[in-house]
C-alpha cells in the first residue's frame, strides 16, 4: 500500500491531538529557585503573568526602588528639555547623592540620569519640585496616581526618593512588578535604566560622570534595568529587568540578604520556564 506511511502518520497525529503527547515527550518542569528575599515576584511583561511568587502581596518598604515611580511620573508629566534650577531643599537631601548644589542648572533629562544611576536623593527632590511646579506634595500625588494607573492597589508614596516613612510609604513586590511593567512601555524609561554610565551635564558648571548601581547590567545576559534600593528599615532591594528573544521579564526582590543572586536566579528561572536560553 503506497500511502501506508502517510496513513500511519495521520493516525499518530490524531492520537496526539486527542490524548496528548506521551509523558516522556513533555518538557520537564523547571525547579523553582530558592529565594532569600522576604518578598519576591517575577513577572512576564507582555501578559503580566506571575511566574514566581513569594509573599508578593506583603506590605514592604521600597527604599530607592521608589525612584522607578519618580522617573515614570517625570516622563509622563514633565518636559525632558526643561531647565531645572536646584533648590536648597533638594541640594541638602541626605543619604545617596548626585552632588547637587543650590542654584545648579541642568535639564530634566540629565537630572533623571543623575537620579536613577547613582540613586541621587538630591536629584529626586529636584525632579519632584520641578515637575510639581514647586510643590513636592503635588508631585507625590502624581506619583500615587501613576501607581494606581499601573494597577498597584497596595502602594502609597510620601516622598520621591524612598527614605524611610514607617507608616505611609510602602509597596508590595507584585505592585512594583506591575509599575515597572507599565514603565517599560516607555522607550525613554528603558534607555535610562539600561545605561551603565552617563555624564550628567550642567549648564552652570562642567559634568559629573555617574555609574549605575545595578551590578546585573553587563553581567547577566539580557539585563536591561532597573533600580536598586537600600535603607536599614527596608533592607537590600532590587527591581531587575532582562530581555531575551523578545521576552521581557521583571524580577522584584525586597529585603534580601542576597539581592543579586536572588534576582539572577529568578530571571534565569523565568527564561528557562518559557523555553528561552
Amino acid at each position: 500500500m503506497k500511502n501506508k506511511p502517510l496513513l500511519v502518520l495521520a493516525v499518530v497525529l490524531t492520537a496526539l491531538l486527542l490524548f496528548g503527547a506521551p509523558e516522556a515527550a513533555l518538557a520537564a518542569p523547571v525547579e523553582q529557585p530558592g529565594v532569600a528575599a522576604e518578598a519576591a515576584c517575577l513577572m512576564l511583561t507582555s501578559s503580566k503573568r506571575v511566574l514566581y511568587d513569594k509573599n508578593k502581596d506583603g506590605i514592604m518598604y521600597p527604599a530607592s526602588t521608589t525612584k522607578i515611580v519618580t522617573l515614570l511620573t517625570a516622563l509622563e508629566k514633565g518636559q525632558l528639555n526643561d531647565e531645572v534650577v536646584v533648590s536648597e531643599a533638594a541640594a541638602d537631601c541626605e543619604e545617596s547623592r548626585l552632588g547637587l548644589h543650590a542654584g545648579d542648572r541642568l535639564s530634566l533629562r540629565e537630572l533623571l540620569y543623575g537620579m536613577m544611576l547613582p540613586s541621587g536623593n538630591d536629584a529626586a527632590v529636584a525632579v519632584g519640585e520641578h515637575v510639581g511646579h514647586g510643590s513636592l506634595e503635588a508631585f507625590i500625588a502624581m506619583m500615587n496616581e501613576q501607581a494606581q494607573r499601573a494597577g498597584a492597589t497596595r502602594t502609597n508614596f510620601t516622598n520621591p526618593h524612598g527614605l524611610p516613612d514607617p507608616i505611609n510609604h510602602y509597596t508590595t513586590a507584585y505592585d512594583m512588578a506591575l509599575i515597572t511593567t507599565y514603565a517599560y512601555g516607555k522607550p525613554e524609561f528603558t534607555s535610562i535604566v539600561n545605561s551603565r554610565t552617563h555624564s550628567v551635564i550642567f549648564a552652570n558648571r562642567g559634568k559629573i560622570t555617574v555609574s549605575n548601581t545595578n551590578r546585573l547590567l553587563g553581567r547577566f545576559a539580557g539585563a536591561n534595568g532597573v533600580k536598586t534600593g537600600y535603607t536599614r528599615e527596608a533592607g537590600e532591594c532590587l527591581v531587575a529587568g532582562a530581555e531575551r528573544g523578545g521576552v521581557q521579564l521583571i524580577a522584584v526582590v525586597l529585603n534580601s540578604p542576597q539581592r543579586w543572586a536572588d534576582a539572577a536566579r529568578l530571571l534565569e528561572y523565568g527564561f528557562k520556564t518559557l523555553g528561552i536560553q
